[in-house]
């Protein structure tokens, strides 16, 4: 490649083009050089790191959207979690007096270890060693308030029962959400779907059974994605701004500088040469719905890269560190709500006041956090699907496709249960109510949202309902 065309490539997108700048000698590597300065050129994004050396300086901002940024989200991603919400939250307060700009919304990827109580912290899959409260219990007793609407997926560490009793998604706290086992949300006309766990080959088309009192296998397998989950969101058709997943979707290391995650990671090598880093169910969901953006946690490294589909549309992908001093475990990134239906702004309300989605820089958006009508259908159409097998099953699944009369369902379910209705574009969806005291009663939420869209109760949900065959060897 010349060298003054790749001079003036790597001027124009920035930071970002280090991802391929070492191999830019190549030809596959100069083209997406080429395609990612057009892109970024032509559409408005802009890749930048933060230029002061300070103790903050983790804290990149990424601006993804329209060249006009007042209709840009301000949007936090955080990597492993693992309790230390004090930390994330000072992060966050840093870059807001460094950039005079708020934050909206915190994406966490995992990990998040929601423990309340000694029972959670007992049944926390991981060494005796690690297990301690960090942060979490503080929200959840309203000692401490989140400063920031925070939104996150389960990793392989977490308190099990509570987010059981949470399988559609719910609060753990004032201002702190979880998306579920699996689901789409909407957060002022961005969507943003996921998925909670890790990929395990022996649990994979496994049922849902685990409950307490857990034992050690267990513990580890109510954080193994599932088969259902996993084709639930196979389902989703209307396009996906936000993916979130906890491991990596697999083969994602070789759209990215693959020679430095191995300099920094080494005994990753032998997992990408048999090709068994990362989640190969959720690759097909990379493939399948073709986010724009998709974000991931669980290897305690930062690694970006660029993911391209076969119609022309990209991914960026981006994976961050988990919370420890000088680890880059937190990115600010601006980001547009996608304009599918000739719309730029969404109602959000706070209330019953609706405004615009804007940000005059030092003031923080009124973020709105919904449910999302697709995704509402999608879990109706497929209501007595849900397995509870214990042991691996090889017959597939199939679900159905959400129809008209689905979508008719949920829309006058929510509509005459007074469920505030937020409009973007043509798409419509609901606001995730909060009462004070909701997060102290998960198992209320969850039967709440089941009784809404008429989602039957069963053995995983009520363990005491189980009548379990038991088979007893006599000598």
């Amino acid at each position: 490649m010349d060298m003054g065309l790749k001079r003036n490539m790597k001027e124009r997108i920035g930071p970002t083009s280090k991802i391929l700048e070492s191999r830019a000698d190549k030809p596959l590597c100069g083209l997406l050089l080429i395609i990612m300065s057009i892109l970024k050129s032509n559409v408005g994004i802009k890749f930048w790191e933060n230029p002061n050396k300070t103790r903050v300086n983790l804290v990149e901002k990424t601006n993804i959207g329209r060249m006009n940024d007042d209709l840009n989200l301000q949007i936090a991603v955080e990597g492993c979690c693992h309790g230390e919400l004090d930390k994330i939250y000072e992060r966050i307060r840093s870059h807001e007096l460094e950039s005079g700009t708020k934050v909206d919304l915190l994406l966490c990827c995992g990990d998040f270890q929601s423990i309340r109580d000694e029972a959670d912290l007992n049944d926390l899959s991981c060494p005796q060693k690690y297990r301690e409260y960090r942060d979490f219990k503080e929200y959840y007793n309203c000692a401490k308030s989140s400063p920031v609407l925070t939104v996150f997926i389960g990793g392989n560490h977490e308190a099990p029962d509570f987010l059981r009793n949470l399988y559609y998604g719910g609060w753990v706290a004032p201002n702190i959400y979880y998306l579920g086992h699996s689901g789409v949300l909407n957060v002022n006309g961005l969507r943003i779907a996921g998925v909670s766990g890790i990929y395990n080959f022996h649990s994979y088309t496994r049922g849902y059974f685990e409950a307490h009192p857990y034992t050690e296998e267990t513990k580890r397998s109510a954080y193994h994605i599932r088969e259902f989950d996993v084709k639930k969101l196979n389902l989703i058709k209307e396009p996906v701004d936000i993916f979130l997943s906890h491991d990596w979707p697999s083969g994602i290391e070789h759209y990215g500088n693959l020679q430095e995650l191995l300099r920094i990671k080494p005994y990753f090598h032998q997992d990408i040469m048999s090709n068994t880093l990362g989640n190969p169910r959720t690759r097909e969901l990379l493939d399948r719905l073709r986010p724009r953006f998709w974000f991931s946690a669980h290897l305690h490294v930062k690694y970006e890269a660029m993911y391209a589909h076969d119609n022309g549309n990209f991914t960026y992908f981006l994976a961050l560190d988990k919370v420890l001093p000088y680890r880059e475990f937190l990115r600010v990134l601006s980001i547009f709500p996608a304009d599918v239906n000739g719309s730029t702004t969404c109602d959000n309300g706070s209330s019953a006041h609706s405004q615009t989605a804007q940000n005059d820089k030092g003031t923080r958006n009124n973020v709105k956090l919904c449910y999302d009508r697709e995704w509402c259908a999608i879990l109706v159409a497929n209501k007595d699907k849900m397995p509870l097998n214990t042991f691996p099953s090889v017959q597939p699944i199939t679900l159905n496709e959400p129809t008209e009369e689905n979508y008719k369902f949920v829309d006058n379910q929510f509509s005459h249960s007074g469920y505030e209705t937020v409009a973007h574009g043509n798409s419509t969806f609901y606001s995730v109510p909060y009462h004070e005291g909701a997060h102290l009663n998960p198992k209320a939420q969850r039967e709440d949202f089941m009784k809404l869209l008429g989602l039957p109760d069963n053995n995983y949900f009520s363990p005491e309902l189980n009548q379990k065959f038991q088979v007893n060897f006599v000598e």
